[in-house]
């Protein structure tokens, strides 16, 4: 025979069978301690009878694998919020460690059966198990809400809001050692918008604890970006502005264009939107459809708290009207929406107003070259100025950006009818 052939063996006169050990701790599911199956008297017929055998055999095998494996297998479908990849592969290779697979053949049977019924963890914990994913953000987060905050619920609560603003700037998927001085600052402005300088230094002090945390628990060499990042000046009731100025009219139209010519009809109607509402991009790009009230007297949007899309404070919590192409623009995105829950599916998620950011961000770099444009932060301020114009009530405008001034503001009186009449006049007198 030229092909050595796994299990195949000549029995003198008597010719070729097949002859496979059980692994020890298959034989009290299997019931023996061999697998003996006759061939043929001839290598020709052995040759024939040995795959329709050893596929059974193999069957047999694996039937006992996942047997004696199941409870641990059946775990791997945990329950509430989604496993980070390090969270999996901590849990992969715990239960791969309680196997004690020794036996060179029950690690390429239990290999071939996690791949074939798709438990790429376990497989990859199996198979390469030095290959240990590098920790991300939201790992820093649930690190530090573990060993840190504890059973505290009123840090807890911060913990998850603080870093709910992280992600509207930066992916929590990404990993602690590739983050940069420039994600810190994207981080920063973000939460600058419609917020105290004092509050996003709190703010930052928890990020700054989370990932120093992380760095020292998971043994990262790397630097953490929001160390030493000023936030300005914090005796300010107002987040400092000069780092950022509204558009001029002429800008707007130029990216405008590009949106349209360029971008996809998706970010396109949220650009409209924004133009017309002074909105912030977390708060258009989490729209769901039921929040968007098109047969009301006064067509608005609500900017509401759901599950996909948390909102800052009770001030941010807001109905906003639509006036002209904002409105247009309103309708036609549920028309897309095609009876889908959220307004914009490719945004309304974790990471989402962060993924729409960055997209926004290079159709406008693309026209307005000016690093004092926020893609989306200077159409709020565009707004502001507006409103300030106009001659617009300090507690109407703050009302209608969703800001907060030392005070709140969301206790301005009225019933939602006499709000959205107000705020319509606003944006009218405004130029909306």
């Amino acid at each position: 025979m030229l092909v050595e052939v796994n299990y195949l063996q000549k029995r003198g006169k008597a010719g070729w069978r097949y002859r496979r050990i059980v692994p020890d701790k298959l034989r009290p599911v299997i019931g023996k301690r061999e697998f003996l199956e006759p061939l043929g008297r001839t290598e020709a017929e052995a040759l024939r009878a040995y795959p329709k055998v050893h596929a059974a055999v193999e069957r047999s095998i694996v039937d006992a694998m996942r047997k004696l494996r199941a409870p641990a297998t059946a775990s791997s479908a945990q329950p509430g919020i989604a496993k980070t990849e390090l969270e999996r592969y901590r849990w992969a290779t715990r239960h791969v460690a309680e196997w004690n697979l020794t036996d060179p053949d029950e690690v390429d049977v239990m290999a071939d059966h996690l791949e074939a019924t798709g438990q790429a963890d376990l497989y990859r914990a199996l198979v390469v198990p030095d290959r240990k994913p590098e920790p991300t953000l939201e790992d820093a987060k649930r690190l530090y809400l573990t060993e840190r905050v504890k059973d505290d619920r009123k840090k807890g609560l911060e913990l998850e809001r603080v870093f709910r603003l992280v992600a509207e700037a930066v992916e929590l998927s990404r990993t602690l050692d590739s983050l940069k001085r420039q994600d810190a600052k994207e981080v920063r402005d973000h939460m600058l918008d419609g917020r105290s300088a004092t509050s996003v230094d709190r703010y930052l002090n928890v990020v700054r604890a989370a990932i120093n945390h992380a760095l020292k628990e998971f043994d990262l060499s790397c630097k953490n970006p929001f160390m030493g990042l000023e936030v300005g000046d914090k005796d300010k009731a107002e987040p400092d502005r000069d780092k950022r100025r509204p558009y001029t009219d002429a800008e707007v139209k130029m990216v405008r264009q590009r949106v349209d010519g360029h971008a996809s009809e998706t970010l396109g109607h949220i650009w409209r939107i924004l133009e017309g509402t002074g909105c912030r991009l977390a708060e258009v790009a989490g729209l769901r459809v039921k929040d968007v009230f098109l047969d009301h007297a006064v067509p608005h949007i609500e900017v509401e708290w759901h599950d996909d899309r948390r909102v800052k404070t009770m001030a941010s919590r807001r109905r906003v009207p639509l006036l002209g192409d904002a409105l247009v623009a309103a309708k036609q995105a549920v028309k897309a929406a095609k009876g889908e829950t959220a307004l914009f599916p490719a945004y309304c998620r974790e990471g989402g107003p962060a993924s729409c950011s960055a997209i926004l961000s290079k159709h406008v770099r693309a026209v307005v070259k000016d690093p004092k444009i926020g893609p989306a932060h200077s159409l709020r301020h565009r707004m502001a100025d507006k409103l300030d114009l106009a001659g617009v009530q300090d507690s109407v405008r703050d009302r209608l950006l969703g800001h907060t001034k030392g005070e709140a503001r969301e206790g301005y009186g009225g019933g939602v009818d006499a709000w959205l009449q107000i705020a319509t006049d606003a944006l009218r007198a405004a130029g909306g």
